[in-house]
């Protein structure tokens, strides 16, 4: 209840607008996007374009002033390329950043609006509930049993309780008895309205000048196996060019042609993509999963996405829609289904189920479940005298592990007794009530007919205390039992066919909820998923984690299940060798959520705890949405395999090309100018084109892989190798025929061109899945077309623009010599094809 005038309506959308340019954005310095300056910066101090400059150095050295401005001009066409794709990365990252900021509720233009934390301004009402992340300094107008968490400014570990104070003096943060609120501070009881006081670099965590976010992101697996194999690559590229270098300056004396064939060498053999798409492909990737719903807050995670094997799910709202009404009411042993009695009036036997139900509810709630017994208090007991808008709340008592149930007590008249009223799982009410054997079986008889339906069955009861002093718990209080109310919530409609495509992909479904056993079998049914074993919260806890490990091997729904339990799940499956998603929404589930190998928070109603403890957010809570979230993380560890297989490979020729004719005392083929032009086709090849390529169709057809398998296993290595010295073979075949029948300029030129169409056929055959190649090309890609065509028009360039043919040392190649390299190229692509039919063979 908001208790400031005005309040009720806050800020307008035009007077927040104002604010926002005037103020400046919700957020502290230092966390935005990188500029195209630091990109310019990074990028030039990377070994390639190092080598490039020094090479057109010693160009400038050797008095050829042409070639050094030509491989300057080379320089710089590389950086805008290079720009563009890492000013694409980064505009894909910044928008994942505005998409993970901290959400708030606010009261704008009289209604209740989710925005995003940086857009709070000064004067904005901001509606807080337990799990909430403060996102700005505030100021309680109202609030009940409101504590929070302000270890982040005080480093105190114990909540500290805040009140609606007349005369808010200024405090500082941990004081008690406060009406202070701090940005960046937990709510982990409660619930508040404040209005907005501080926001960004003048909130009290922008003053002591602490980031919000201060975890630092864990290298990947996969980026360190790269990193590794490029230091390798590396090492060997600076041994083989040095040992080039010294073998042409002592042979022929010219030491600077020397170090221009070890440069050249070098370049050639620093495969500096895997960076590049180590960086683009996930982050496009995690930008793609955004636009279906699901927000990538670590991109390290989609390599662990695709190798899930378990997915837990809760039930509510994740496989059912969350949208919850009441279609059953059982008491004094009688029963009646809603749906029976619309447009009727309710009979007076039900009506103190409703108003139990609603007392034991907040009064503004935001539960689902709860929303659902208002609307139907309104549409049932709005003339009655059941509905108590004038009564007071005097105490709560939450929900706990040991006790699945909460009690509010509320002062009804003064000088007469308080009035407790109860909901919670039938079986905890039931006990808080002491009944006898007969009652107890009569409740659970009608309790697990509605649970068949696949109701969510709750129940209420009331008692009378005088109080206060409180008692220290709900068991204190002498309950009466009032009834049950059976909650249905359909089972969304792509639910049916996702969980068979997770069957299909290998991947086992397990899914926990607070619910009736019995309810939880009837909506596993509807599911697709086995019902026949059901483990429960009390069994586990009897379990050893062995046991359990044990149990877990065979059961599809674990029932009755408290959040703390939720990390006993995924630590008994991790044991058992699985991969695990788990999905979460409360505060409890954060230890979970951290655990699993991928923990995915609900976006919708799932707290801020919870999304900052998980590495994927649903945006729609959609369990649809993780099986499409699967298929992508499959998809893009794909395109990484095909395109880093496509990079080794393209760079074996491209290096052979730069030793072999000089170890065999051939004219050089390759200068740092062709190698230069080569990358031109080869950085767009393997970011664009591989990260553009759609999923191959047995994509969720396959088990999961192994995460600890390395990307280039022995056959990935042995097929990228092989791809490359087959390209390599037909070039030196070409160099070879036209070094006895063709001038060297020509030779030159028919060895670069099928060195080039090579490795286009590079391209289509690391991008064809397991259809084959001729299929492959029916699948559209328009930036493979695009890279084609580029690879084309720069050949074509170079071939028959004399200027640039003369600083290649290239003549024009006439139509049958060209059909030669396109025969020779050809030639590669159906070894290519043979050798992965062979493969699949083994």
């Amino acid at each position: 209840m908001i208790t400031a005038a005005g309040a009720e309506q806050g800020l307008s959308s035009t007077e927040a607008a104002r604010r926002l340019t005037a103020d400046g954005p919700n957020g502290l310095p230092g966390g935005g996007a990188r500029t195209w300056r630091h990109i310019v910066l990074e990028t030039v101090r990377e070994p390639m374009f190092a080598l490039l400059l020094a090479a057109a150095c010693l160009y400038l050295v050797l008095g050829d002033l042409q070639e050094s401005l030509s491989l300057s001009v080379m320089v710089l066409v590389v950086l805008g390329l290079t720009l563009y794709q890492e000013g694409k990365t980064e505009r894909a990252i910044q928008a994942l950043r505005d998409l993970s900021s901290p959400r708030a509720r606010v009261i704008r233009d009289g209604q209740q609006q989710l925005i995003a934390g940086i857009d709070l301004v000064c004067g904005d009402i901001l509606l807080l509930a337990e799990g909430d992340r403060v996102a700005a300094d505030a100021e309680l107008l109202s609030g009940g049993e409101l504590q929070v968490d302000e270890s982040l400014l005080t480093g105190e570990s114990v909540p500290v309780r805040k009140q609606v104070m007349a005369n808010a003096s200024v405090t500082a943060p941990g004081a008690e008895t406060s009406a202070a609120l701090y940005a960046g501070t937990l709510v982990v009881q409660g619930q508040g309205v404040a209005r907005v006081t501080a926001t960004g670099a003048r909130s009290q965590m922008g003053q002591i000048g602490t980031a919000l976010q201060t975890v630092q992101a864990e290298e990947s697996p996969l980026r360190r196996q790269t990193n590794r194999l490029v230091r390798r690559l590396a090492w060997v590229g600076l041994s083989l060019s040095l040992l080039l270098v010294l073998i042409q300056g002592l042979l022929n004396g010219d030491w600077l042609q020397a170090l221009l064939a070890g440069i050249a060498l070098a370049i050639a053999m620093l495969p500096e993509e895997f960076t590049v798409v180590l960086t683009v492909l996930p982050a496009l990737g995690a930008w793609r999963l955004s636009r279906e719903q699901v927000l990538t807050r670590r991109i390290a995670a989609i390599e662990t996405l695709g190798a899930t094997s378990v997915l837990c799910v809760d039930k509510t709202g994740t496989l059912t829609v969350n949208r919850m009404r009441v279609a059953h009411l059982y008491a004094n042993g009688r029963d009646v289904a809603l749906d029976e009695v619309q447009g009727a009036e309710l009979a007076e036997n039900f009506h103190a189920v409703v108003e139990f139900a609603i007392l034991a509810s907040q009064t503004d709630p935001v539960d689902p479940m709860e929303q659902a017994f208002h609307r139907l208090g309104q549409q049932f007991l709005a003339q009655t005298e059941h509905l108590h808008r004038d009564w007071t709340l005097a105490q709560e008592y939450g929900l706990t592990p040991e006790l699945r149930a909460m009690a509010r007590v509320w002062k009804a008249v003064e000088g007469e007794a308080h009035v407790v009223a109860a909901k919670g799982a039938s079986e905890a009410i039931v006990d808080l009530c002491h009944l006898d054997a007969v009652r107890q079986k009569a409740i659970a008889t009608a309790a697990d007919a509605m649970a068949a339906r696949g109701l969510r069955v709750l129940a209420v009861a009331r008692a009378r205390f005088a109080g206060p002093p409180w008692p220290a718990q709900e068991h204190d209080f002498n309950f009466e039992f009032v009834g049950l109310l059976g909650l249905a919530d359909p089972l969304r409609e792509e639910i049916p066919q996702a969980m068979h495509e997770c069957h299909a992909a290998g991947i086992r479904v397990v899914m926990i909820t607070g619910d009736y056993p019995v309810t939880a079998q009837a909506i596993a049914r509807r599911a697709g998923l086995p019902a026949e074993v059901v483990l429960g919260g009390d069994e586990m806890a009897s379990l050893s984690d062995a046991e359990l490990q044990q149990r877990l091997r065979t059961v599809s729904i674990c029932a009755r299940i408290a959040p703390s339990q939720k990390l006993r799940i995924v630590q008994a499956l991790q044991a058992d060798g699985a991969v695990v998603a788990m999905t979460g929404d409360g505060v409890n589930d954060a230890p979970a959520l951290k655990a699993a190998h991928v923990g995915v928070a609900m976006g919708g109603r799932g707290t801020d705890v919870a999304r900052e403890a998980a590495a994927i957010v649903l945006l729609d809570d959609n369990f649809a949405s993780i099986v499409r979230a699967v298929r992508l993380g499959r998809r893009i560890f794909d395109n990484l395999r095909k395109s880093m297989s496509y990079i080794l490979a393209v760079h074996v020729p491209i290096a052979g090309m730069a030793l072999l004719p000089l170890l065999l005392g051939w004219p050089i083929v390759l200068y740092p100018m062709h190698i230069a032009l080569l990358e031109l086709a080869i950085d767009p090849a393997c970011s664009m084109v591989f990260e553009n390529e759609p999923a191959d169709s047995d994509v969720m057809q396959r088990p999961p892989r192994d995460p600890d398998a390395p990307l280039f296993a022995g056959r990935t290595l042995l097929l990228a190798l092989l791809q490359g010295l087959g390209v390599l073979a037909v070039v030196m075949g070409a160099q070879l025929w036209g070094a006895g029948h063709l001038d060297e300029a020509q030779a030159r030129a028919l060895a670069f061109t099928t060195l080039v169409l090579g490795n286009l056929a590079l391209i289509f055959s690391n991008r064809a899945g397991p259809s084959g190649l001729w299929a492959s090309l029916k699948v559209p890609n328009r930036t493979l077309w695009w890279v084609c065509g580029l690879t084309l028009g720069l050949l074509a360039l170079a071939l028959y623009l004399p200027p640039l043919a003369q600083v290649l040392h290239m003549a024009a190649l006439p139509a049958e010599l060209l059909a030669l390299a396109l025969l020779a190229a050809g030639a590669s692509l159906v070894w290519f094809e043979l050798l992965k039919w062979g493969s699949r063979r083994i």
